[in-house]
């Protein structure tokens, strides 16, 4: 009789810490979450405490240790440990483990001006051929620099090779085993601006450019691998590997399933990320994507393209909170569907800038076409309507630069529970869009890796066959869908036209 084997995986978010423990079969089997404090400082300033980070940790891996056994599970039946953690946001230390900083997070606008002075260099051709991103705030290098050129103590550590930096995976890692693996894997790793895409190594030659020789850096590898092995301090009898390390977005398209070049996933949320697989070669976007590693075994290795979207169910809720035009989101979906058509009326939900492919960050939100026949049922239909339409703009943009065909899209985050907008946008792309139905999908995604790694599962045509329970909408015959999206564009541009003239 064959035990029955269990995977833990660990979500670790901006807002919260997620542990979930998953079967054989994917299923959930015990939940647990644990809020996160982020503080929100002057001058775009965004922190997290380093220890906090990892004390939040356990405790969400405790609280959902005690609900596994309260269920009748054993412990020793746990195989092997997952973590998906949020990008780009790091932590730097010494060689006794001491935090130096607290983490910078992703959200930190500290080095704007590191960023234009980079520009100025001219390292910007050289950045996004090698790493395959634009320079941005968002990721991690520029931030790194800020705190070399304003921190006396981390220029110090710098200058004696003894500041350790990582990402929050690395910095798990490094506390769960207690010093002995200080690792990242490529995902993680393609999100610092320091790494080269080609070479799935630390890219030095950059480093001594923009000005950090002499910091440590962790070893590379995929992100199903063998991390070193915890006991979480003890919340288990015995230690169990750590067989997985991943970025939350990578987590998420692997865990919806993006194995094939041409699928891709788009997380719907408070904004939207769109990650397509490109497949095994480096091609980089000559229209307002950023290249990165979309996942990785021991074997293959998937390239993806992302596209950032700044608005999608942030548009939902400023119709709620600000215009009032009703109490419920759900209550949005209604509205959209009590009208025919959008009568010719688009919001534009520029509300913080247009993200990908635009990248017009200036740039205001604006409702157009609005007439005597115009009511709110129409505004929130166009409100609707723009999540969709920009997820189109993501992918025919990715197509275009890829020459890859979109063969499936899957979604997941809240906005999925929306009827209108997954039907709206599957007809809007004519292609199937999918969704698991699984809110916790980063988790699922590690946990995969780390049952692959460990072989709980025998390989990804295995994993193609679990969580069936999964709606598929196929397009619909809608006449008037291309009319829509040319009114969209037309929208956009006579919105950024405009911009551009003031």
């Amino acid at each position: 009789m064959n035990e029955k084997k269990y995977i833990l995986a660990i979500d670790q978010g901006t807002s919260s810490t997620k542990t979930i423990i998953f079967d054989e079969q994917g299923l959930v089997i015990a939940r647990a979450s644990e809020p996160l404090k982020t503080n929100y400082l002057s001058d775009g300033f965004v922190e997290q405490d380093a220890l906090g980070i990892f004390e939040n940790v356990l405790s969400s891996v405790k609280k959902c240790i005690e609900q596994f056994i309260n269920n009748g599970g054993d412990l020793t039946s746990m195989t092997c440990c997952g973590i998906s953690n949020q990008r780009e946001t790091f932590v730097v230390w010494n060689g006794k483990g001491k935090p130096l900083h607290n983490a910078v997070v992703w959200q930190c606008k500290r080095s704007v001006q590191v960023c234009e002075r980079l520009k100025e260099e001219g390292l910007e051709d050289y950045i996004r051929s090698v790493t395959g991103l634009i320079i941005d705030p968002y990721f991690s290098a520029s931030k790194l620099i800020w705190l070399k050129e304003n921190n006396e103590s981390i220029k110090k550590a710098i200058s004696e090779n003894d500041l350790y930096f990582g990402t929050i995976d690395t910095w798990l890692l490094y506390q769960l085993t207690d010093g002995k693996n200080y690792v990242s894997d490529y995902t993680n790793a393609s999100r610092t601006m320091m790494f080269n895409l080609k070479t799935l190594q630390w890219d030095m030659k950059l480093i001594e450019r923009i000005g950090l020789s002499g910091i440590c850096l962790p070893q590379l590898k995929s992100s199903s691998a063998d991390f070193g092995q915890t006991d979480f301090k003890g919340l288990l009898p015995s230690a169990i590997n750590i067989n997985a390390m991943i970025g939350d977005s990578h987590a998420a398209a692997f865990g919806e399933g993006c194995f094939e070049t041409g699928t891709a996933k788009a997380t719907m949320g408070t904004g939207c990320s769109v990650l397509m697989n490109i497949g095994n070669e480096v091609k980089l976007s000559s229209n307002g994507m950023v290249t990165t590693i979309c996942w990785s075994t021991e074997d293959a290795i998937a390239y993806a393209l992302e596209g950032v979207i700044v608005s999608s169910g942030a548009t939902v809720e400023w119709l709620k909170t600000e215009l009032q035009l009703f109490s419920d989101n759900m209550i949005c979906e209604a509205m959209a569907m009590s009208v025919n058509d959008n009568d010719g009326v688009y919001l534009v939900p520029a509300f913080s800038g247009l993200g990908s492919p635009h990248w017009n960050m200036t740039v205001k939100a604006s409702i157009n076409g609005l007439s005597f026949s115009s009511n709110k049922n129409h505004i929130a239909r166009a409100a609707l309507e723009s999540i969709a339409y920009q997820i189109k703009d993501v992918i025919a943009a990715m197509e275009q630069d890829t020459n890859i065909e979109l063969q499936m899209l899957m979604a997941d985050g809240g906005i999925t529970s929306n009827k209108f907008v997954m039907q709206f946008l599957t007809d809007l792309l004519q292609k199937n869009v999918i969704s698991i139905g699984m809110p916790d999908v980063s988790a699922l995604g590690a946990a995969y890796l780390a049952g692959l790694k460990s072989k709980v599962f025998k390989n990804i045509e295995q994993l193609k066959t679990l969580n069936k329970n999964r709606t598929i909408l196929s397009p619909a015959m809608n006449t008037g869908i291309e009319n829509y999206y040319r009114g969209w564009k037309k929208a956009v541009s006579k919105l950024v036209e405009q911009h551009n003239e003031n």
